[in-house]
């Protein structure tokens, strides 16, 4: 072996080959080319959404009287002119529950804030329903999504977050439309919510759906465990009315970002704003270069649910719903062992300990409990409070309550002054529960509650056919009342 030795003046690093330094310089080169075109090859893809007219402040339209879903049956008016495709008409066909009338169902959608009409749009068939699932089987295995990179799932989710962040201001109106919610509840409930977890997943979304080590028993030290999560193919999600688009959205990514298409059926009182919503999406889809019809929306009467959650194709469902209907989804799933996610209702209680400084906390509390008219999965039910506090919080909660401004979150002040945009809370979504909320509170007074104010519907001076609820503050509740056992999403 021969080495060579340098005298104490001679440095070593002088001897080293200029290409050394020259093969670092191209090869860091590379390394920083390579990450630029990373970045601009899935980076987010823009693309527009016309708005729609009705999210305007100034839109008017026909106040429909006594509006409901079926409106258009009493009011001929209100039926679309326009010719509807086969797909699209709700045609009952051979082999459906409803074989024997050939007529095409339709849901009228209309604000319940003001009562204008909307739109009236075809409602889905067992035959619709069925046939959009096959879409989304085919745009799956035709485009090889399950097998699509992380960067690529990245790719949609930047540019959905892109858009939403760029009509933050469209979207909340258009649900605030179809809802009758305030556009405070729209941003807080709709829009944060919604790019939180698109930034989610952006973020951590890889890391969650790598595989995993896991240990093995000492006997089988020979052997090593791995979980694999692997795409499902078509999953489903029947999402609730309260925030349309966070609930439409949010399943819809979640299943994109894992590999999966989707199949949405939204509520019946919110087709309006999801057929918007649904429509942005599948845009959002084309411009990253992927069929559209990856993602579907439905939207039926109880009565077609079933070729849903009874497909054999589907593989996940998620609801988002009550219990009793959530039951009946488990039923129908259960047919062919489909998988469910379900997210039922509650009675959520506020504690109050002893000794709280009320006065400094009844704002949030009232944001806790009147978000969007109550009409909210987590939000305040019920205070449980010290007897000694009792009398306080009644007081304090009741006048608050009473100041609380009820309207139309998308109209402008009246001439004379008497309406003053903005308002505090909005419209409930329909009349049909307000004759049980009305019986609920009267059963509970009759057993030995007491209500401070409200407990009836509100007849809004200057909106005839809007949907409104008065605030309502009822104390001196047993555990036993049935106002206190069950899950009312209202102003009470």
């Amino acid at each position: 072996m021969v080495s060579k030795t340098y005298d104490s003046g001679e440095d070593p690093w002088l001897e080293i080959s200029p290409i050394y330094g020259l093969t670092l310089f191209i090869a860091g080169g590379i390394y920083f080319l390579f990450k630029r075109y990373q970045r601009i090859k899935y980076r987010a893809v823009p693309f527009t959404v016309k708005v729609p007219a009705a999210a305007s402040s100034k839109w008017t339209s026909v106040v429909i009287e006594n509006p409901s879903l079926e409106s258009h049956l009493m009011n001929s008016s209100l039926m679309p002119t326009a010719r509807v495709p086969l797909l699209m008409q709700g045609i009952h066909h051979p082999g459906s529950k409803k074989a024997d009338d050939d007529t095409p169902l339709y849901i009228t959608c209309f604000d319940p804030s003001t009562g204008y009409h909307l739109d009236t749009i075809s409602a889905d068939s067992e035959y619709d329903i069925a046939e959009k699932i096959s879409l989304a089987r085919r745009a799956w295995a035709k485009s090889r999504w399950g097998e699509s990179t992380f960067n690529e799932r990245k790719r949609v989710m930047r540019s959905l977050l892109r858009w939403v962040v760029k009509n933050r201001e469209t979207c909340a109106r258009v649900a605030c439309r179809d809802t009758g919610k305030t556009m405070l509840d729209a941003a807080l409930g709709e829009i944060l919510t919604t790019c939180a977890k698109l930034e989610y997943l952006i973020d951590h979304g890889e890391a969650a759906l790598k595989p995993e080590s896991r240990k093995s028993a000492p006997l089988m030290f020979y052997k090593s465990s791995k979980v694999y999560y692997e795409p499902l193919g078509v999953v489903a999600a029947i999402v609730s009315w309260n925030y349309p688009f966070h609930n439409l959205i949010s399943p819809i990514i979640a299943a994109l970002f894992a590999g999966n298409a989707c199949v949405v059926k939204c509520s019946e009182q919110v087709l309006w704003s999801s057929t918007w919503f649904m429509g942005a999406i599948r845009e959002c889809l084309a411009a990253c270069d992927l069929p559209a019809d990856l993602v579907q929306l439905i939207c039926c009467y109880p009565s077609e649910a079933d070729a849903l959650t009874m497909s054999p194709h589907i593989k996940h469902i998620t609801f988002i719903g009550s219990e009793t209907v959530g039951r009946k989804i488990l039923q129908a799933a259960s047919i062919h062992l489909t998988p469910v996610t379900l997210e039922l209702g509650g009675k959520d209680p506020c504690v109050i300990l002893p000794e709280t400084d009320l006065p400094k906390w009844i704002d949030v509390w009232l944001r806790g409990s009147f978000q969007n008219c109550g009409q909210n999965c987590i939000g305040i039910e019920r205070f449980i409070v010290h007897s000694s506090q009792h009398d306080q919080l009644v007081k304090l909660l009741t006048e608050k309550t009473k100041k609380l401004r009820f309207g139309p979150a998308l109209a402008e002040g009246s001439n004379d002054g008497g309406y003053v945009a903005p308002v505090d809370c909005g419209s409930m979504i329909s009349r049909h529960r307000f004759g049980d909320l009305e019986r609920v509170i009267q059963e509970a007074e009759e057993e030995g509650a007491t209500v401070f104010l409200g407990g009836h519907p509100w007849k809004h001076p200057y909106v005839e056919e809007g949907m409104y609820f008065e605030g309502t503050v009822v104390a001196n509740v047993s555990p036993s009342m049935e106002i206190a056992q069950h899950e009312r999403a209202s102003l009470i």
